[in-house]
């Protein structure tokens, strides 16, 4: 089978490799979407390669693309029956842990007290091929009323709007401002607009934030055409701030202005990776008793809460996909996603 590597430096490289065979305890997913996440970029950019990240590994290419959907086309001797069986529709939890620790025994195996074994797509292959091969452990069944390439997004992106709003303990009524109007913050609009608040969509991209409404942006503010943002975000809540933030773009200045926007006693959630932000302690959050919550991904449980929630309140999240890619276009798709100025993509093997 050939499958999607990344090399660095804004390069890639369709490659050959064997068709993978299961272990006892592994299935073998044939894979109907795999999601491009805007996570990969810094993979698919990184100087020198993606060793140059510190991920370890022994270097041997890594077939690219963490949000895997599809069919169990094989099962490892190990694996209950009662659970997979061949042609269950099936995500992936793209960590394995130990297992049987704290956190993996809770569904978090990212957080595995002995170390993550693999993250699948970046040090374990990954779902930008025809077939994949992961630990049963790993898969969370996908519901017949949702599309292979909707579940690629909550594998990933829409599942990681679905975490930290969760941490947030965001309720209706309350409101919310979300900065950073791509994949991910576009599907928290669309999550906590079904949760019943208000949402302030905030972005300097005029294109991505308009497209905001649609998914149920109340409020549209963009930054390099409001006089003075925090000010206009108090306007709108009557001077006390909003109840929530959420920052999605890794920007400085928005990571600061999503603390500070929000009220006295209010809390602010970071879950863009990488880069800097600069706080006043005492005057950002400790005078003011802001809670600041880091919030990486989600667990295996809340992937499957969040897939149940979107069948529930009968959310469309295919529309957040704006291209469809085959294997063999991989270079073009991602010179246009590098960008980040459209909507999200999604590999078709």
């Amino acid at each position: 089978m050939q499958g999607i590597v990344f090399l660095g430096d804004k390069k890639l490289e369709i490659q050959d490799f064997d068709d993978p065979s299961p272990g006892p305890d592994d299935v073998i997913i044939e894979i109907k979407a795999s999601g491009m996440c805007g996570s990969d970029l810094k993979f698919y950019r990184a100087n020198n390669g993606p060793s140059s990240l510190g991920l370890g590994g022994d270097d041997k290419p890594v077939i690219a693309g963490h949000e895997p959907c599809g069919t169990i086309v094989e099962i490892g001797s190990n694996v209950p029956k009662k659970t997979f069986q061949l042609d269950t529709r099936v995500m992936q939890h793209h960590y394995e842990g130990c297992g049987t620790c704290l956190h993996c025994s809770t569904g978090w195996q990212q957080l595995c007290i002995d170390g993550v074994k693999a993250v699948f797509g970046v040090t374990g292959h990954g779902a930008h091929a025809k077939y994949m091969k992961c630990p049963a452990s790993t898969l969370v069944h996908l519901r017949d009323e949702i599309s292979f390439v909707a579940g690629a997004a909550i594998s990933c992106g829409t599942g990681t709007a679905w975490g930290a709003l969760e941490r947030l303990d965001l309720k209706a009524s309350q409101t919310i401002a979300i900065f950073g109007m791509g994949p991910v913050g576009l599907s928290a609009v669309m999550l906590a607009n079904k949760m019943g608040s208000r949402v302030i969509a905030i972005d300097i991209n005029k294109q991505r934030l308009e497209r905001s409404i649609e998914f149920g942006s109340d409020i549209l503010i963009n930054p390099n055409e409001s006089n003075d943002l925090l000010e206009e975000i108090k306007d709108l809540t009557k001077g006390t701030g909003v109840d929530a933030s959420l920052e999605a773009s890794s920007s400085p200045e928005a990571r600061s202005l999503a603390v500070k926007s929000v009220k006295t006693w209010g809390k602010a959630c970071f879950v863009g990776e990488g880069g800097d932000v600069t706080l006043d302690v005492s005057n950002d959050l400790l005078r003011r008793q802001v809670t600041l919550i880091g919030s990486w991904t989600f667990s295996k449980h809340g992937q499957a809460q969040c897939a149940d929630f979107i069948v529930d309140k009968k959310l469309n999240v295919d529309n957040l996909f704006t291209h469809t890619w085959s294997l063999n276009q991989a270079e073009e798709a991602y010179k246009l996603f590098d960008k980040q100025s459209d909507g999200k993509g999604v590999i078709i093997p």
